[in-house]
């Protein structure tokens, strides 16, 4: 089930959160939302799950609006949204059954359903405790079970793994990996890492407009017009090297690593590779190079130079 989202704008007061925004997820299609606080994530998921209603543009779930068949995608989305609200004093089985009647299922369907979810997330040795005395990422697994038990073909989830440890995280991802190849996912996160790893697309927004959009591969090559080396040059007086550098004229900076003074960080000019005349340079000058390494464009970067500003 594909979700559309066109020109989509939602205001409060005279701020907009949402400004006019468009993109398509389609079907086992895991899309990753990015973008800092404020920049208008939870209020584009909210808006697709129905939670507030748009000031202008459309958003259809599937062949369903959220203006005019709002009960049809809440029946169509499974949400967990960011806090996770539980009910810390019932046991998980007895949530989930709730949960269970509350989206309608089959009453002869319903255990079959808890045991599914169980399964699915892991729960099986925590089923018959309190809510209240589970780990975070126990929480968060029966968070996804509530959002899960009706098997609904889109899920948005909210920073599914905030607060998690390192451990819960990856268990989390694979979990959600594995969920996303039958379902359509809008998974929001503040770990870049986890993103890359989990989604087969990323969208990154920031004030309310969409920056980027596109794989990981393809917003690296976006950004690889700019060369950046990294180069160790010895025999040499470090002022003289640096400033030798700061002369070839493919070089658009120069600094030292902020991790080992003794290496220098070199970017190019955009479009140009500065490699070939650093090298000749040592030559000319007689010194030692001993490292020249490019440094990949990592999503940390590219997150950083869209949303500074």
């Amino acid at each position: 089930m594909d979700i559309v989202v066109q020109n989509l704008t939602k205001k409060y007061g005279a701020q907009r959160a949402v400004d006019n925004i468009s993109f398509t997820v389609k079907t086992g299609e895991i899309l990753g939302f990015l973008g800092p606080n404020g920049a208008g994530k939870t209020t584009t998921m909210k808006a697709i799950t129905t939670y507030l209603t748009p000031n202008e543009g459309e958003i259809h779930v599937g062949n369903f609006s959220v203006h005019s068949e709002p009960d049809d995608v809440k029946k169509s989305i499974g949400y967990l949204p960011e806090n996770n609200p539980l009910y810390v004093d019932m046991p998980v089985i007895d949530y989930l059954k709730f949960v269970a009647e509350l989206q309608g299922i089959d009453k002869s369907k319903i255990r079959e359903k808890i045991l599914e979810m169980i399964h699915i997330c892991g729960l099986e040795g925590e089923k018959h405790k309190k809510i209240g005395e589970l780990s975070k990422g126990y929480k968060q697994r029966v968070g996804l079970a509530q959002a899960l038990i009706n098997d609904p073909q889109v899920l948005i989830l909210d920073e599914p793994t905030s607060g998690l440890d390192p451990n819960q995280i990856v268990e989390i991802r694979e979990l959600i990996k594995k969920i996303g190849r039958e379902k359509t996912v809008i998974l929001s996160s503040h770990i870049l890492a986890e993103v890359e790893a989990t989604c087969d697309r990323i969208l990154i927004i920031n004030k309310g407009k969409i920056v980027a959009d596109g794989t990981s591969r393809d917003l690296r090559k976006q950004s690889e017009g700019k060369e950046i080396l990294k180069v160790r040059i010895e025999e040499g007086e470090k002022n003289e090297i640096f400033k030798a550098l700061q002369e070839i004229d493919t070089v658009g900076s120069v600094d030292f690593d902020k991790d080992d003074h003794s290496m220098f960080e070199i970017q190019s000019k955009p479009d140009l590779s500065s490699r070939k005349k650093i090298f000749n340079l040592c030559v000319q000058k007689k010194w030692i190079l001993t490292e020249m390494t490019p440094v990949e464009t990592k999503l940390e970067d590219i997150f950083r130079e869209l949303t500074m500003n």
